[in-house]
Formats: C-alpha cells, structure tokens, sequence
C-alpha cells in the first residue's frame, strides 16, 4: 500500500471532514492530560508527521513539556521544526527517523504521554500487536497512549473480523494498560482511545522492530 502523505495531510483544511474532526478530538484528549499533569511532561509522539496534533496544544496550555516527535519523512519532519519555532516550544525536538524501530526512542522515554496517532490503520495486525506489547516499555507506571484507528480504511491492512479498533482495545487490555477514554462517533469512521499503563516498570530495548508501514 502506498500513500502520499502529504496529499492525505490536506484534508485537514476541511474542518468538516473526518481528519479534521479527529484532531479536534486528539487535541482535546491531548489537552486533558496536560492540564491534569502536576508537574513537568515528557512526550514522544510516533510519526508525528507536521506536529498539528501535538504541537499547537503544547503552545496553548503552557505547560511544562519535554517532547519528541518522530518522523520518517524529511519535508513533514521540517514542517514540524518550523512551527515548533515559531510556537516558541524551545522544549520540542523533532527526530528524522523511523518511529518502526526503538532506536529512534533512545533518550525520549519513558515518556508520560506517547502518542501513536495515524499508526494502526497502516501496520498489519501483528506489528500492532508487538507495538502494543512495546508501549510499556515506552512510558513509566502512569504514563497514558494515545491512539487512533480508523475504521473503513481504504485497503485496511487488517484481518479482524469487526471494527479494528476494537481489536487494538482488545490488545491493550490483555497487555494490561486501562481505558481512560474511547470516541468512537456514530457518523464517521475514525476512533480515539487514551490509555494508562498503570505498571509495573518496563525496561527499554534497543534494536527492537516493532512496526514498518505497508
């Protein structure tokens, strides 16, 4: 399967379109944890392509935040760097690199908050599974993912029998993490979930391949 990704970024300049009703629901969780934190944050956000998830919440909540954004392509990735700059988000380092692998996260985590946004609709069934089973690894005891899925993707890589977000639900509980939150409307086909690890302490491995896009 291959994808232009930055023709598949304009469709957030429709507000009414499904991408852009997704980031505002991404965004708010996003906002949610921030304002909940107590103190300073560590986030690292995989394929994070241009940073319009993350980075504008980052700018508007002020909070004390230590971020990395991982990035495959080199335009998107520049992208992000402008307008961490010019958000002033000093605290934000953007990586060109391959989010697949755990070499990339090196330095960045544990993380308190990780998103894995526009990942799970482009791997196959088993790589979100070694990425799920990966992500405590990722986070200390109380850090939370957040994720998206969506349903009725075009050449949807996966074999599940049902809505797929259901089956990345279905992983997370097994792995052990919590249900904080999961938005799943009624008239369009993508799914938010927000989940915390609640331990105990994972040890980080270098030189792990936990996903390559199809």
């Amino acid at each position: 399967m291959s994808r232009d990704w930055h023709a598949w970024h304009e469709e957030y300049a429709d507000p009414a379109s499904s991408r852009s009703r997704r980031l505002d629901v991404v965004r708010t969780q996003l906002r949610a944890l921030l304002s909940e934190a107590a103190g300073p944050v560590r986030l690292v956000s995989m394929c994070s392509g241009d940073g319009r998830d993350t980075l504008p919440v980052l700018a508007e909540t002020g909070a004390d935040i230590d971020a990395v954004l991982i990035e495959l392509d080199a335009e998107l990735a520049e992208t992000a760097r402008r307008a961490a700059h010019e958000l002033g988000l000093d605290g934000v380092d953007v990586r060109t690199a391959d989010a697949g692998t755990t070499d990339s996260y090196r330095g960045a985590v544990p993380a308190d908050v990780v998103m894995a946004c526009g990942v799970f609709g482009n791997i196959t069934d088993d790589d979100i599974a070694v990425t799920v089973a990966r992500l405590p690894s990722l986070m200390p005891p109380g850090g939370h993912v957040i994720w998206t899925r969506g349903n009725r993707v075009p050449l949807d890589p996966t074999g599940f029998d049902g809505d797929p977000s259901d089956y990345v639900r279905g992983l997370l509980h097994v792995v052990g993490f919590e249900e904080v939150a999961f938005v799943r409307p009624d008239d369009a086909g993508f799914r938010v979930g927000v989940h915390r690890w609640p331990g105990p302490a994972a040890a980080f491995e270098d030189g792990v391949r936990m996903f390559s896009f199809v």
